[in-house]
């Protein structure tokens, strides 16, 4: 049989393990097992119910129908409108592309800036599309090692160091995957400093932004409004299945964003655009805020449970859903540790290689998107398996 044509890319394109171990789960529980996830970056929560009401009058309405490129002129100014009242901060609409989740949005920012060959700085551990996103475009990731003693997060002082004539975007994640920790105001400001007088571009990441519990976070176009901002209905807001997100982006680089959004996806799916609508109402962050309040309830359960247990987690996440922790004192592998955890204790969680390269075998990632009656069964059943092994 002949060999099938692949490009050069797929080679270094790795798959997301947690969907592998997500798919092992599902098999268990197909045979009965019960299973405990917290493995999956999706909030628990169902849609909100005036989420569903309003796309279910959109489409009896027939509102179903292509829409610009950029998205619905009413719901880019319901989201300018969003920055105005949670952060004081004017945002034209014209400058807001609605996209296929945030996925679409940092498709489109790095296609609209990157040539072959050029490199994109970034915190390892981080989310691994990000990487992957910068290869399919010929471009180059450079992930600087990042630890607790900056809260996971790169300072100004690293992305000097790493800067050489091939850079030419910085890519922030604040709260980041899979640490949940913000990049703190003075390291933000010092950042966009630097990167501005290299003229480079800065990216940040604030799909989490809603899920912060101990402060406001405050976003990057307080400080820089030419940065890039990538965000996403599917964490605070919940529409995960949806895929529906948006980007914030300086005036001059729209037609370039409108004409690869033309040809890249068309236009964003019209009812997830109106799902995005109704989640930005009053009613809805009625909802979101009862629901974030959940998950900091979650996130101070978990947090002092699994450090009796023995995990060393150094710095508590601020936000977003995740606890990156450190599991060398029970194995030296975290892939073959949560292999055996699922398969044996029936708790599913993710191994650290799914982040990066920097002691990914030492760390697991463990989600909070259960309720609390699971977490705590959770923490049942990995107390038993760390005593038993």
């Amino acid at each position: 049989m002949p060999k099938f044509p692949r490009a050069d890319r797929m080679q270094d394109i790795q798959p997301f393990r947690v969907m592998e171990l997500l798919s092992q789960a599902r098999q268990l529980e197909a045979e009965g097992r019960d299973i405990v996830h917290m493995e999956i970056g999706e909030p628990d929560f169902p849609s909100p119910e005036p989420v569903i009401r309003a796309v279910n009058n959109a489409i009896a309405g027939g509102d179903v129908h292509y829409t610009p490129a950029t998205g619905m002129l009413v719901l880019r100014e319901a989201i300018a409108g969003f920055y105005l009242k949670r952060y004081g901060v004017l945002v034209d609409p014209g400058r807001i592309v609605v996209t296929p989740g945030a996925s679409g949005a940092l498709l489109l920012v790095l296609g609209s800036l990157l040539n072959p060959g050029q490199t994109v700085l970034m915190a390892d551990p981080g989310y691994p599309c990000n990487r992957n996103f910068v290869r399919f475009l010929e471009g180059r990731s450079r992930s600087i090692p990042v630890t607790a003693d900056s809260g996971y997060q790169l300072t100004a002082d690293q992305v000097e160091a790493n800067w050489d004539e091939t850079t030419t975007a910085v890519l922030l994640a604040s709260p980041s995957n899979p640490t949940g920790t913000l990049v703190p105001p003075d390291a933000m400001q010092a950042i966009s400093h630097i990167v501005q007088q290299r003229g480079g571009r800065l990216l940040v990441d604030e799909i989490y932004h809603g899920l912060v519990y101990d402060s406001q976070a405050e976003t990057i176009l307080g400080l820089n409004d030419e940065a890039f901002v990538i965000n996403s209905f599917s964490k605070y807001f919940g529409l995960t299945g949806w895929r529906i997100g948006w980007l914030v982006a300086p005036e001059a680089a729209i037609p370039d964003l409108d004409k690869l959004a033309q040809n890249l996806f068309l236009a964003a799916p019209t009812p997830a655009q109106h799902a995005a609508l109704a989640a930005l109402s009053p009613e809805t962050q009625g909802i979101l805020e009862q629901r974030r309040e959940a998950f900091r309830q979650r996130r101070d359960y978990l947090l002092p449970a699994l450090r009796e247990l023995g995990f060393d987690i150094p710095v508590t996440p601020q936000g977003a859903f995740y606890l990156y922790a450190n599991c060398e004192r029970f194995t030296d592998s975290s892939l073959e540790f949560a292999e055996a955890l699922l398969e044996e204790a029936g708790v599913a969680v993710t191994p650290g290689l799914d982040f990066g390269s920097n002691q990914p075998e030492k760390h697991l990632r463990f989600a909070y998107t259960t309720s609390m009656e699971r977490l705590e069964e959770g923490i049942r059943r990995l107390r038993q398996f760390i005593n038993k092994t």
